[in-house]
């Protein structure tokens, strides 16, 4: 008996060792395959983005066919409803973005100048304090302009990767088409593909994954869209220096749990604390009045308790994403999370049984 645990032990122990290694070897040779896997995920993305636009758009098309309207008529109703607004508000929109998006460069020496006599201010202040709390905040201060930079350096990587990203914005609608018009053949063939031992689980894998994910990334979505808009109507009403370019930035932000609504509100508060303190209060309280919005009707109603999750998960899974993927790992981290979660409950319901048996 013992002979044959230390049998067991020693397999284990090799096996834990021998995957090791095989993830070191990877690791060495990570220049060969990384440009590769680089080279890879560009041309993947434009198919990932159709998918999920299919995957989003698929319920609406399905619901329209259940009230009696041929599919094709359904996938051609949405594909242009979708794409025929979004096109919409770029061709209508885009002159108002370029145009604050102008302004705001113009004005960002002020600002620059402006926020340096703030942090000069503040120096002289920390002067009279203990030499150890000096330092604490100045190096604290040094890590924000350091995070501040680092954002603004960011989003122009993402305007200057848009603009050369542009065939994709070509690529999607044909991919996106495509997709809902032959959604039912993609699900036989993915069916045909699948050993016929796992279909059962599969399916209920899908199904239980399309509830948690789906509802949740479809929700959070139109509430996102739905702060934006309210946010850009809510600070054009007081006068916000670049309504759409901060409300914007505040819906897209609003997809992050928890998180999103304080990095959303900062470019607000700044801004408004460089025009006047009657402006920072306005500010501070559309931004109060948005949040108790959002959190009391909008994500209730159209998110409602999708994920089943608890408040430290997520607040890990927001941790764990923002050190692996920056501003997008946050994005990704709780629907990610799950993904997972769906997962990691059909492997202990659907695998684990065998063993007990």
């Amino acid at each position: 008996m013992e002979k044959t645990t230390s049998m067991q032990w020693l397999i284990r122990f090799s096996a834990i060792f021998i995957l090791l290694l095989c993830l070191f070897l990877i690791m060495k040779l990570s220049p060969v395959w990384l440009p590769i896997l680089q080279l890879l995920v560009r041309v993947a993305i434009p198919f990932l983005i159709a998918a999920l636009i299919t995957y989003l758009l698929h319920p609406i098309i399905e619901n329209f066919h259940g009230m009696g309207i041929p599919r094709p008529i359904a996938v051609l109703i949405i594909y242009f409803l979708f794409f025929g607004g979004i096109t919409y508000a770029i061709i209508r929109g885009t002159p108002y973005i370029i145009e604050q998006f102008r302004m705001f460069i113009e004005q960002l020496p002020y600002y620059i100048e402006s926020l340096q006599r703030w942090i000069d201010l503040f120096t002289r202040h920390i002067a009279v304090l203990p030499e150890g709390v000096q330092v604490q905040l100045e190096e604290w201060l040094q890590g924000l302009e350091g995070t501040m930079e680092d954002l603004v350096e960011r989003g122009i990587e993402v305007l200057k990767g848009l603009v050369n990203s542009f065939i994709y914005f070509i690529i999607i609608p044909f991919l996106v088409f495509y997709l809902l018009k032959d959604f039912k053949l993609i699900e036989k063939v993915a069916w045909y593909l699948t050993p016929k031992q796992w279909r059962k689980e599969g399916v209920a894998l899908v199904r239980d994954i399309d509830q948690s994910f789906g509802n949740y990334i479809r929700g959070q979505i139109l509430v996102s869209l739905c702060v934006g808009i309210l946010a850009t109507i809510g600070l054009w009403l007081i006068g916000m220096p670049y309504p759409v370019l901060l409300g914007m930035f505040i819906g897209m932000m609003d997809i992050i749990p928890y998180f999103g609504a304080f990095m959303g509100a900062v470019p607000a508060v700044i801004v408004a604390a460089l025009q006047s303190w009657q402006m920072l209060l306005f500010t501070v309280l559309v931004i109060f009045v948005l949040q108790q919005i959002e959190g009391n009707i909008l994500s209730p109603v159209i998110v409602g308790k999708t994920l089943h999750l608890h408040p430290v998960l997520i607040m890990f899974a927001l941790i764990v994403g923002i050190e692996i993927g920056g501003i997008l790992g946050l994005v990704l981290a709780v629907p990610t999370l799950a993904i997972v979660k769906v997962i990691i409950l059909h492997l202990r319901t659907n695998i684990s049984e065998p063993f007990h048996d």
